[in-house]
């Protein structure tokens, strides 16, 4: 560093400024120090600047499925703002399972991040404690560590949101965008409408769930719980459940599947049984992806703002990090109804309408 203050002409402390960001520098000063460290090949030294401030500048990311291409666009997210920032990523997957998931937080944590972005599993309990003993600042992202609310099966995570309010958290809405799909499909006539659900125990599965019990009442249908089935939140089991709900006296005329991979499922049944959509089944899903609009029919579904959840996460985590004092937020960001065919409706320019962040 002073290299390159002597080869720009500036005092260390202005060099340190620029490689930073922790005060204003003029536009030709700054200039001039990058100029001089691109001339001098100078690198600056992370792990030694982080014995002197404590900080690493790395943020460690935990979440499972990375494949997911829901996953995939918060963790753009995700990096975009850390890196606008000037911080690195230390991802890894926790397999949505507690065991794994307290090591791999364990494990980042040694790394000494400075701070960690989660996506917690089913039963977060021990990774909650082990963060909230070692004061670990952490976001958690896409489902909410508390309750769930109307889950129709138990989850077993009694005191876990008392310990998740000291922490940040930021996800889509989740009841009303489920409830607009199942209004949706109640207004073109449909009156046995059947759920296949995520995961128990997972917060986005309980809040699904309670969108789909208040769709159905908002149309003026009853809860059948025969109509309901889980899916565990991935495609293979999403297609087992798909079936049953098939082979009922009284079948389903229309099916909201709770996220992506089980959407897919569901037609992998459906095709099966060489039964068509929205011909012999009306089909809307929770989970927007790229590919959605490109099968026949083209699907109607829910649109999360994934890359934004991801950069609201970093937000919220250099928030904490600037002052960890200060009270624990929870962010919802709005979803979007993007209308297409697989409903039943005729085929029209494909368009988007998004709700309120509440």
């Amino acid at each position: 560093m002073v290299d390159v203050a002597r080869s720009a002409g500036v005092s260390v402390a202005t060099v340190s400024h620029v490689l930073n960001d922790t005060r204003p520098v003029l536009p030709g000063t700054r200039q001039a120090v990058l100029s001089a460290i691109e001339e001098l090949g100078y690198i600056p030294n992370t792990l030694a600047r982080s014995l002197v401030t404590s900080r690493t500048r790395s943020i460690g990311l935990a979440v499972s499925a990375i494949s997911n291409p829901y996953f995939t666009e918060i963790l753009q997210g995700v990096e975009a703002g850390a890196l606008e920032h000037g911080y690195s990523l230390l991802i890894a997957d926790p397999h949505d399972d507690p065991e794994h998931e307290l090591k791999v937080g364990q494990l980042l944590h040694e790394r000494r991040v400075d701070g960690m972005i989660v996506a917690p599993s089913a039963d977060p309990d021990a990774l909650v404690a082990y963060l909230g003993r070692h004061s670990v600042p952490t976001v958690f992202l896409d489902r909410v560590v508390e309750a769930p609310p109307d889950d129709p099966s138990p989850s077993g995570r009694a005191g876990a949101s008392d310990r998740a309010g000291a922490f940040d958290q930021v996800c889509a809405e989740n009841v009303e965008p489920t409830a607009q799909l199942v209004t949706h499909l109640a207004g073109l006539g449909h009156r046995r409408i059947g759920l296949v659900a995520g995961r128990p125990g997972l917060s986005t599965t309980g809040e699904r769930f309670a969108g789909y019990r208040h769709g159905l009442a908002a149309a003026g249908l009853p809860y059948d719980e025969r109509l309901l089935a889980h899916g565990d939140s991935e495609s293979a089991a999403a297609e087992r459940a798909t079936a049953t709900l098939l082979s009922l006296a009284a079948p389903p005329t229309a099916l909201v599947t709770a996220n992506n991979a089980m959407t897919i499922g569901a037609l992998r049944a459906l095709r099966e049984r060489g039964l068509s959509v929205p011909g012999d089944l009306a089909l809307c899903c929770f989970d927007d992806f790229a590919w959605a609009d490109l099968f026949e029919p083209r699907l109607t579904a829910i649109a999360q703002p994934s890359k934004e959840i991801g950069a609201e996460a970093v937000r919220l985590l250099l928030d904490r990090l600037a002052a960890p004092d200060r009270p624990a937020r929870v962010l919802r960001l709005p979803c979007a109804f993007v209308h297409r065919t697989s409903c039943g409706c005729p085929d029209q320019p494909e368009k988007s309408t998004k709700g309120n962040v509440s």
